[in-house]
């Protein structure tokens, strides 16, 4: 039994044009220079349906973009030589881009390790419009296979891999009509996310903040990973620690809205308290490479029937504080203390992302303008 409303299932629940349902993951060599992601979306309401794939080897990130009439059939996820396949639902889905004109392809197979963790839910109007409503979940695993540019091919073995799956509303595409919309405050975004792989055990820290540093969405938990995929439940809660109390604190380069470093501190209802300290390595990657703040490539925007393209970026000539440069992830380093109730201290080490959004003022990172850089 799958439909959700009396229409059937090809019809979305309602008419808002940036109703969407998304796919995105990532994968990186803990010690290496591969570092890639995929973004693929659906937005029914704008005939659309576009594909992502960008990865960083060395000091370039190459991007791979793609765009289609959105197919009337919902188990059609090809998007040109894109491909997205649910080989067992939660636990196996395979991501291939075919030999193309462009010179960038892959087969790559998640493999899960942790269940699907649904996060709280986004919402955010703009007066009385609501402009985003969604619900996603983020599930932790490991990649396998090959990623070949330019007939240089890479091989991929049991990379660390995040991946979250989305739908509802959020803002995409080409801007509505009618009057300007007038922000409901302060215009500006903070968002950090910090996915984390301690061994057994996986820490996820997720904040939005107003530009005084006041949490407007806050989370943060510990689940359990798996060595056997068979031992993975059923139940979506399972074994998962939440943290009633927590905060953070991140560390900016000089000049740059790129994090340095981040803290997390957090504590769950027994009495145990947490310290994560996350250390960024390598090069970051830059979300442009799969549509997001991209000036032509930007998710549901209608590229034709079918479009794709190819881009180079060379990371170390990229303008850090540019508009659409200023959303990264970056690979971390991470250690994680617990202090038990008993004074009883424990250290684990492991691999994570750190995400990180900052447009705007936001006094606890000393940033006072749109996109003035750390002091």
């Amino acid at each position: 039994m799958i439909h959700q409303t009396a229409e059937a299932v090809i019809i979305p629940s309602q008419s808002d044009r940036n109703f969407y349902e998304r796919h995105w993951m990532t994968g990186f060599e803990n010690t290496g220079d591969i570092f890639f992601e995929i973004g693929f979306g659906l937005y029914p309401n704008r005939h659309v349906m576009d594909g992502h794939f960008s990865v960083v080897i060395g000091s370039k990130q190459y991007a791979f973009h793609v765009s289609r009439r959105a197919p009337d059939d919902r188990i059609d996820t090809t998007v040109g030589p894109l491909s997205v396949t649910i080989e067992e639902p939660m636990r196996s889905l395979r991501f291939k881009v075919e030999d193309n004109e462009h010179n960038i392809s892959c087969d790559l197979r998640f493999t899960a390790i942790s269940i699907a963790h649904q996060e709280p839910h986004n919402t955010r109007y703009e007066g009385v419009h609501l402009i985003m409503y969604n619900t996603r979940f983020t599930q932790a695993g490991h990649w396998n296979g090959t990623i070949t540019v330019d007939g240089e091919t890479h091989q991929i073995e049991n990379a660390t891999a995040i991946r979250d799956k989305s739908w509802g509303v959020r803002p995409v595409g080409e801007p509505v009509g009618g009057a300007p919309g007038l922000m409901n405050g302060e215009p500006g975004v903070y968002w950090n996310w910090s996915p984390v792989m301690f061994g057994d055990q996986w820490l996820h820290f997720a904040t939005f903040q107003d530009p005084d540093g006041n949490p407007t969405q806050e989370s943060c938990e510990l689940v359990p990973l798996y060595s056997d995929q068979s031992n993975i439940p059923a139940g979506d809660d399972a074994g998962i620690i939440h943290m009633p109390n927590m905060s953070h604190r991140l560390t900016w380069n000089k000049g740059t809205r790129l994090s340095s470093g981040s803290t997390v501190n957090c504590s769950d209802k027994d009495g145990n308290s947490y310290e994560a300290k996350l250390t960024p390595f390598g090069k970051p990657f830059y979300m442009l490479g799969i549509g997001y703040n991209h000036p032509k490539w930007g998710h549901a925007v209608w590229q034709g029937e079918l479009a794709m393209d190819r881009e180079d970026f060379d990371l170390n000539a990229i303008d850090p504080l540019a508009y659409e440069h200023i959303h990264t992830h970056q690979r971390v380093t991470a250690t994680m203390e617990k202090t038990a109730a008993n004074g009883v201290k424990e250290s684990k080490s492991g691999f994570g992302v750190l995400e990180t959004i900052v447009i705007g003022r936001h006094d606890p990172s000393g940033f006072k303008e749109f996109f003035d850089g750390a002091k």
